[in-house]
C-alpha cells in the first residue's frame, strides 16, 4: 500500500470534489443503489464504463471481462445478469465492445497463449459463423473491427436466450438488450442496430416456454 500512496491521494481529492458539488451524495448512495443500466463490457482499462456515458456511481451496474462475452456457463456473468435483471429490474442491458479490441484481435490469430485460448475460441465461434464478411479485400484493422463489431451482435443474442431474460420478458418486465461499440480514437460510442425487448425476437428454438411462469 505504500508504493499507492497517489492513488490514495487521488482518491481523497475525488471524494471531496463529489462532496463540494453535491454534499450528500455519498450519503444518499449509501443507502441504495437503483440503476436503469446494466453494461457488459471490455476489461480493457481504455473503457472506463461511467465516464463514457457520463453517469455517476449508482447509476450504471457494470460487468466487465474480456472481449465482452456472454458465455451461459460463466457463472460470474450469468449472477450479475440475474442479480441486475431479478433484483435491480434495470431497465436496459448494453453490450459493448471497442474497436481494436484485443481479445479480438488475438483470436483472429492461431498462436498460443495459454488459459486465455479457452476464452477467446468463443470469438472464434463468432468468426466462423460470419466467415464469408471477412473478404481478401479487408486489412488486418478492417477484420479486427468487423469481428468487434460482430461479436457485441452475437452477445446481445446470446443475452436473448437466457431463462433469465426471457422469464423477465414473460412475465411482463420491460427489458431491452442494446448493441453498442465504442472507439478509443475517438471517445465516441456507435449503435450498432441491434436492440430486442420481447421473447418475439428470439429464434423458435431458443424460446423458453411460459407454462412454468403460469403455475408460479
Amino acid at each position: 500500500m505504500k508504493l499507492l500512496n497517489e492513488l490514495f491521494d487521488n482518491n481523497q481529492r475525488w471524494a471531496e470534489r463529489i462532496e463540494a458539488e453535491s454534499p450528500d451524495f455519498f450519503e444518499q448512495l449509501s443507502k441504495q443503489q437503483n440503476p436503469q443500466y446494466l453494461w457488459i463490457g471490455c476489461s480493457d482499462s481504455r473503457v472506463p464504463a461511467n465516464d463514457i456515458v457520463g453517469l455517476l456511481p449508482g447509476e450504471l451496474f457494470v460487468h466487465r471481462n474480456v472481449a465482452n462475452l456472454v458465455v451461459h456457463t460463466d457463472m460470474n456473468c450469468m449472477s450479475v445478469l440475474q442479480y441486475a435483471v431479478e433484483v435491480l429490474k434495470v431497465k436496459h442491458i448494453i453490450v459493448c465492445g471497442h474497436y481494436g479490441c484485443g481479445g479480438v484481435a488475438t483470436a483472429l490469430g492461431n498462436e498460443k497463449h495459454g488459459l486465455i485460448d479457452t476464452w477467446l475460441r468463443n470469438i472464434k465461434d463468432v468468426y466462423v459463423k460470419h466467415q464469408a464478411c471477412f473478404t481478401d479485400q479487408l486489412s488486418e484493422e478492417d477484420r479486427t473491427n468487423l469481428l468487434c463489431e460482430l461479436n457485441v451482435i452475437e452477445q446481445v443474442h446470446s443475452i436473448s436466450k437466457t431463462t433469465i431474460v426471457q422469464d423477465a420478458w414473460n412475465s411482463g418486465q420491460k427489458l431491452a438488450i442494446h448493441g453498442w461499440i465504442y472507439s478509443i480514437k475517438n471517445g465516441l460510442l456507435k449503435d450498432l442496430n441491434v436492440c430486442l425487448d420481447s421473447s418475439e425476437e428470439v429464434d423458435p428454438i431458443y424460446r423458453v416456454s411460459t407454462s412454468d411462469n403460469a403455475q408460479r
